[in-house]
């Protein structure tokens, strides 16, 4: 007959028990963790879209390669201002990358490039020394007065830079842009800030 113990037994393991509102509580976690990421999944593809910049057009301000956030549902409550960095495909052709330039004249002004520099509505464009001096107007040596859904976009690197001034782009109308460029991050995707 095997021997009893009455009193303690150390080598014995005590049962592991979830109570009920620890594993309520650890449902409700994940629960919401599952939320969060569906919400934030549906937020970035309705509302946003991630893609890289082609070329070196809008440097210093944004470099090839980078990934930059593109913020789709601003167009559908304004329209872009001067000054905005935008997101368009030319000339609605979806097959194309994502063309990505500063707005510089927008629905109902006329625009020209004389002797380098950018003239809105007969007044030269004060960019306070920000940009190089244009070497080429391209189809922007002549006058453009643009329609209501029309404007004219450059690259920031001015002069190495395919964007308005090129007939292959020339006149971007609303319709053919995608939104407006929310913030960048870097090349290993960290947060650098806002775009302006």
């Amino acid at each position: 007959m095997g021997r009893r113990y009455n009193g303690l037994d150390f080598n014995r393991k005590p049962k592991k028990k979830i109570s009920s509102a620890l594993f309520r509580e650890i449902i409700s976690w994940v629960f919401w963790i599952v939320i969060s990421g569906v919400i934030a999944f549906v937020i970035m593809y309705v509302f946003g879209l991630r893609t890289n910049i082609v070329g070196n057009s809008m440097e210093p301000t944004l470099y090839s390669g980078q990934q930059i956030l593109i913020d789709r549902l601003s167009l559908n409550i304004s329209e872009p201002k001067r000054g905005d960095i935008v997101a368009f495909q030319p000339n609605g052709n979806e097959n194309s990358h994502y063309y990505v330039k500063r707005v510089i004249a927008i629905p109902g002004e006329t625009i020209q490039i004389i002797d380098g520099y950018i003239y809105i509505d007969g007044v030269i464009l004060d960019e306070q020394g920000a940009y190089d001096k244009i070497a080429d107007p391209g189809i922007l040596e002549n006058p453009i007065t643009l329609n209501d859904d029309e404007y004219i976009v450059l690259g920031d690197n001015r002069n190495f830079s395919e964007d308005s001034r090129s007939g292959n782009i020339g006149i971007v109308k609303s319709a053919y842009m995608v939104g407006k460029v929310w913030f960048k991050l870097s090349k290993n995707l960290e947060y650098l800030g806002f775009v302006r």
